[in-house]
């Protein structure tokens, strides 16, 4: 039961994520990298702060994490934390070429697999010692196999979609529609999101020993996300001064609208990761769900934004054999968040 549990609120934390684009689209008289980086004041910095907070135990200061014992992982987390940052801003390009529905599915398909692989393997080559490789189990690694299966049948519904669409409808559905562009920027999106997760590997020992399970990874999302801040300031302040767009900040009549929407956008897109924290606390630490909550995270945005790409009229136009696969594809990343429990409890 307590395994559902998580899964509720992980998935409720999916939900939210895939929803954070919508009141973007409420944002006025603003460019990408003015709203991106508002949003991302949001997101990355004030939220995560103040979820890092409630990992803090009367008497205690958050900078008390800090110390010298723990530099190298602080510092490793921060640095995949930035990391990540580009990740962060190919995935929106990625939707810019892809639509929500498809660039969400590739880029977070490559994060899942690579971000749970990635962090046992790395961590590995420096504290072998600790023997993180062992977490890479038979059914983590059929969890995030049936996890890319199920991302390569949605994306076969994608490149179905391109080819059988003319240019108008692809231009209906999505503005700037461009498959193989789309495609190459949504891999190297999701190979540097997965970064996220190294990062929260990194860090999982930044806590302190009196902190609820559900709030522990809370100070290493903080470290995580503010890496990531840095690189999307630099290159949204650097967009700024390029096609000179510093003006948006001066724009008074839509500051209220668009801050209002900025905040919703990070607080849907925050809540995924606040959601993965308190939902890991209800798996068994260490074991296959614990391992494999990112990925499952991953596939469940997948899931969602795809629902929201079907909403707004993304796949309007597609043949009824393209839906087909599409769903199908939804279906495998659905049973693959349930496979290794069944796996596991077959073994015992």
């Amino acid at each position: 039961m307590e395994i559902v549990i998580g899964l509720i609120i992980i998935a409720i934390g999916a939900f939210c994520q895939s929803s954070c684009y919508v009141p973007i689209n409420k944002i006025k008289d603003w460019s990408w990298e003015s709203y991106w980086i508002v949003q991302g004041v949001f997101a990355w910095l004030l939220l995560p702060l103040l979820g890092a907070l409630l990992a803090v135990p009367a008497g205690h200061s958050l900078f008390e994490l800090f110390t010298a014992e723990q530099s190298f992982n602080i510092w490793m987390t921060i640095l995949f934390g930035v990391l990540w940052g580009v990740g962060g801003l190919t995935f929106g390009l990625s939707m810019r070429y892809l639509g929500v529905a498809l660039g969400q599915s590739i880029a977070l398909g490559t994060c899942a697999g690579l971000g749970t692989i990635m962090g046992p393997v790395l961590l590995n080559i420096f504290f072998p010692e600790q023997d993180p490789l062992s977490k890479l189990t038979f059914s983590v690694i059929l969890g995030v196999v049936v996890t890319l299966v199920g991302i390569a049948i949605i994306g076969v519904a994608g490149s179905m979609k391109s080819a059988g669409l003319s240019e108008e409808e692809k231009k209906a559905a999505v503005k700037d529609f461009n498959f193989p562009k789309g495609l190459t920027i949504a891999l190297l999106a999701g190979f540097m999101s997965g970064c996220f997760n190294v990062g929260l590997t990194f860090g999982a020992d930044i806590k302190f020993a009196e902190t609820q399970e559900m709030f522990a990874a809370l100070p290493a999302t903080f470290l995580v996300t503010l890496g990531g801040f840095v690189t999307n300031a630099i290159y949204c302040f650097y967009q700024n001064q390029k096609n000179k767009t510093w003006g948006d900040y001066k724009k008074g009549n839509v500051w209220g609208n668009n801050v209002v929407f900025c905040l919703l956008a990070g607080a849907l897109w925050y809540s995924q990761f606040f959601g993965l924290s308190l939902g890991q606390s209800f798996f068994e630490k260490g074991g296959t769900m614990f391992v494999l909550s990112f990925c499952i995270l991953m596939a469940l945005n997948v899931v969602f934004s795809n629902v929201w790409g079907i909403i707004l009229k993304e796949w309007k136009g597609c043949s009824g054999k393209t839906i087909s696969v599409l769903i199908a594809g939804i279906a495998v990343l659905i049973i693959s968040t349930f496979l290794p429990t069944i796996i596991d409890s077959l073994s015992k």
